[in-house]
């Protein structure tokens, strides 16, 4: 299957960007497109973030009993492909009747869906676009202050009602709405491009793994992010609910510990929606998709990653311990985050070595694999890593000057200098045009709304 003439079109003509959008940015660009094609679109704000930020949604109004699609970015803060992506779909949309002819919905696009976390990653988004640069100003939210995992969950002894202001914006729109197609605009950080879905839609799937190919991008043969995810196809895996989580780990004995909610998928599920999540990296290598043998063991190098995540593990709990007494801003966001993803790093540490010791791991791992777990020692490393260090940082800068707080950043900047160090030894990563990222989850969205778009019609 060859990638269709309208597709590729489409694909092709997403422009240049030097640099990621701001809250202010995306907020202007919305308000533009309003104002130009006040025929077809309404500007709304649809709920207010718990800083104060407006959450705004355009809406592009389609024919009448077309299906419905809704369409949000910045679901984790710290990933901005999408804010541009929802900017450029509007836009389209917006001046091409024949395109929205073809896609046949009508469209709820929110460009931003967290603007107070995305301020905080702010620091990076024109760049440079090193790894030091990103991980130095890179913020991602604890998981019970995240968009994407805070619906609501009741499933065995799993327990969530306090959804986000945000999510309940969200929440509002599918109730009313009933999406026939919600598309999540994720991104990850490293190796290549994979997608999920809430359900098999085989014809789509195909389609999902040749438009990274145009652009010039790696699919994703690594590592699933979890070990419970299920693959549909090759880079395209099931994106539903929290549920598997918790079945997987009170199946090895473990107890559920996380804080945070069920998924937009879950959510939207109810009304049979179709849900599309594309991750894409910033830098990818020859590896991502190399299935090639890689001459290590699987089980050994699952090891490696769970003694690496040990020792992160440990440093933010021994860190956070130290200076447990003697903060004085032990609310902010950079702590909330640091004491969020310590827990998690260790539950991640126990997974990796319990899965090593399984006897379908004794066999020689791929490159892809390798890579990929590889990437996720030092991507972990790197951004948790430096999310303990801003915490730090931002208690000298209100004048903490206890000698606990100043002997923990030194301790945290020297380690994480360290681990810059590992990672800029690998040498081999490529800095990803941003214009090829949009295109390709731009081109992920329209191949996916024409497919739910034409078994409407029937």
């Amino acid at each position: 299957m060859t990638l269709p003439e309208w597709l590729v079109k489409e694909i092709d003509g997403v422009g240049d960007h030097a640099a990621f959008a701001g809250v202010d940015e995306l907020h202007r660009g919305l308000h533009t497109l309003a104002a130009g094609y006040r025929e077809i679109t309404t500007l709304q704000r649809v709920g207010t973030s718990r800083h104060g930020e407006p959450l705004l949604c355009l809406t592009i109004e389609g024919a009448p009993g077309d299906p419905t699609g809704l369409v949000f970015g910045l679901p984790h803060p710290n990933e901005p492909i999408g804010g541009l992506t929802a900017l450029h779909l509007a836009s389209r949309l917006c001046a091409d009747p024949g395109l929205r002819t073809r896609l046949r919905h009508r469209w709820r696009i929110i460009a931003c869906i967290d603007p107070d976390g995305l301020r905080l990653n702010e620091g990076w988004l024109a760049g440079p676009f090193t790894r030091e640069h990103y991980a130095r100003h890179f913020y991602r939210p604890a998981g019970p202050d995240q968009v994407e995992w805070t619906f609501p969950l009741d499933y065995k002894d799993a327990y969530f009602d306090a959804a986000l202001p945000e999510t309940q914006a969200l929440m509002r729109l599918i109730d009313s709405d009933r999406p026939d197609l919600v598309c999540s605009l994720h991104n990850g950080e490293l190796g290549g491009v994979y997608y999920y879905l809430s359900r098999a839609e085989p014809a789509l799937h195909r389609r999902l793994r040749e438009v990274p190919g145009h652009v010039g991008l790696p699919l994703d043969r690594g590592e699933p992010e979890a070990p419970y995810i299920v693959r549909l196809d090759d880079a395209v895996f099931q994106g539903s609910s929290i549920r598997g989580a918790y079945d997987y780990l009170t199946g090895r004995g473990e107890p559920w510990t996380n804080a945070a909610g069920d998924s937009t998928a879950s959510y939207a599920g109810r009304y049979g929606a179709l849900t599309l999540v594309t991750e894409l990296p910033y830098w990818t290598s020859e590896a991502a998709d190399d299935d090639s043998p890689a001459g290590t063991g699987y089980a050994s190098a699952l090891a490696a990653h769970a003694n690496a995540l040990k020792g992160l593990s440990s440093l933010m709990e021994d860190t956070i311990a130290a200076v447990r007494d003697d903060l004085m801003v032990p609310d902010s966001p950079f702590w909330r985050a640091s004491r969020s993803f310590a827990g998690m790093m260790a539950s991640a540490a126990r997974g990796a070595r319990h899965r090593s010791t399984l006897p379908d791991t004794d066999r020689e791992a791929t490159v892809a694999e390798v890579a990929s777990l590889a990437e996720d020692t030092h991507s972990f490393r790197l951004r948790y890593g430096g999310i303990l260090l801003r915490a730090l940082d931002g208690e000298v800068a209100v004048g903490n000057t206890r000698p606990a707080v100043r002997a923990a950043r030194d301790r945290v900047a020297s380690q994480h200098a360290e681990w810059l160090a590992e990672d800029r030894s690998i040498g081999d990563y490529r800095t990803i045009p941003i214009r090829q990222l949009v295109a390709t989850q731009y081109g992920a969205v329209i191949a996916a709304a024409e497919h739910v778009a034409s078994a409407v019609a029937g």
